[in-house]
C-alpha cells in the first residue's frame, strides 16, 4: 500500500485529467443505515482489491457490505489468474463483500448479476451501451469494433461470504491499452469519465439488483435477473468457440444461459451442451 504517493511533475499520479476519488463524499452518499454498504475505503495502491478484501474478511476487519476501492492495482486478477493492469486513476477497481441469504448453490449468479448491474449503471451515467460477454466481461464499441473494457471476478471467502470484484477501464487512452482488443469508456465516447458519479451509480445498481436477487432466494427468474442478463448478453445467438479446461474446444451457437448460469451451446452434432467454465471467443454475429 502507498499512503502518500509522490506528486512531482514526473509523477505517474500527477495527471490532472485523472483526479483522485473523494472518499469522504462517496461514504456520505453510499454508506447509510438503510443501504447495503456498511463501509467504503479508498486505497492509493494495492495488489488486488479482491485479495485485500478477502484477507480483511478472514481476520474480521471487514464485514458484509464492505466496499474496497483502489486508485491503482499492481496485481489485479481476472479469471484463470490473468492479470489486469492500468495506469493509476484511469479506471474503477473495486471489490464488495457479500453475505447472501440465498442458497450457496445459486451464488454462481453473482458475477452475472454484477455484470447486469454495472452495464445498466454505465448506460445511465456515461451513455455507453455496454454489452455482456459470458461469463464475466464488459464490452463496449470502439470505432465499430467490440472491445473489452472491464471484467468481473467472484470468489468465495468463507462459508457465509463471497467477494465480487469489478475492474473497468474508464479514461484509458489508445496508447495505454494493454492489448489491441481492450477498450475504455473514454474511447467508446462516454459522456463523462468522472469516476465519482460512475462509482456511485455502479454501487447503487449492484445494491439494487443484489437486493432483488437475494430477496427472491437467489431465484434468477423471479428476480428478473435471467431476463435482464439474456437481454444484455452479446454472446447469446452467436457462433462461439468455448476453450474448456484441459484443452478441449467446443464450437456451436450460444442458445441460452441455464438455471445454473451456464452457457448452453448447440453444436453441429445437434447436441445442446452446457458449459460452466470456459474462455469464449465470439466467432460470428447473431443469427
Amino acid at each position: 500500500m502507498t499512503p502518500n504517493p509522490p506528486e512531482g511533475p514526473e509523477s505517474r499520479w500527477s495527471d490532472l485529467e485523472r483526479p483522485p476519488l473523494n472518499a469522504a463524499s462517496l461514504r456520505r452518499a453510499l454508506v447509510r443505515d438503510e443501504t447495503l454498504w456498511t463501509s467504503l475505503d479508498v486505497l492509493e495502491s494495492v495488489g488486488s482489491t479482491n485479495t485485500e478484501l478477502a484477507d480483511r474478511a478472514r481476520v474480521g476487519t471487514a464485514r458484509p457490505g464492505a466496499v474496497l476501492v483502489a486508485e491503482e492495482q499492481t496485481a489485479g486478477r481476472g479469471r484463470l489468474d490473468r492479470t489486469w493492469t492500468a495506469p493509476p486513476r484511469s479506471g474503477l477497481f473495486l471489490s464488495v463483500l457479500l453475505a447472501p441469504q440465498a442458497p450457496a448453490v445459486r451464488w454462481g449468479w453473482l458475477a452475472l448479476l454484477t455484470g447486469v448491474a454495472t452495464a445498466s449503471a454505465l448506460a445511465r451515467t456515461a451513455g455507453v451501451d455496454t454489452a455482456l460477454k459470458w461469463p464475466n466481461d464488459l464490452l463496449v464499441e470502439v470505432a465499430g469494433e467490440e472491445r473489452k473494457a472491464g471484467g468481473i471476478l467472484a470468489e468465495r471467502v468463507t462459508e457465509e461470504t463471497v467477494v465480487v470484484g469489478v475492474g473497468l477501464n474508464v479514461s484509458l487512452r489508445a496508447a495505454e491499452l494493454p492489448v489491441p482488443e481492450a477498450g475504455s469508456l473514454a474511447l467508446a465516447g462516454a459522456h463523462t469519465t468522472d469516476r465519482d458519479p460512475l462509482l456511485r451509480a455502479v454501487l447503487r445498481s449492484i445494491a439494487d439488483w443484489y437486493g432483488r436477487w437475494d430477496a427472491a432466494a437467489g431465484d434468477h427468474t423471479a428476480s428478473g435477473l435471467l431476463e435482464a442478463y439474456a437481454a444484455g448478453c452479446a454472446t447469446l445467438g452467436r457462433t462461439v468457440r468455448a476453450e474448456l479446461p484441459g484443452g478441449e474446444e467446443l464450437t456451436g451457437e450460444a442458445v441460452a444461459v441455464d438455471g445454473d448460469g451456464r452457457l448452453v451451446l448447440a453444436t453441429e452434432a445437434g447436441v445442446q451442451r452446457p458449459v460452466a467454465a470456459a474462455d469464449v471467443v465470439h466467432l460470428r454475429g447473431a443469427a
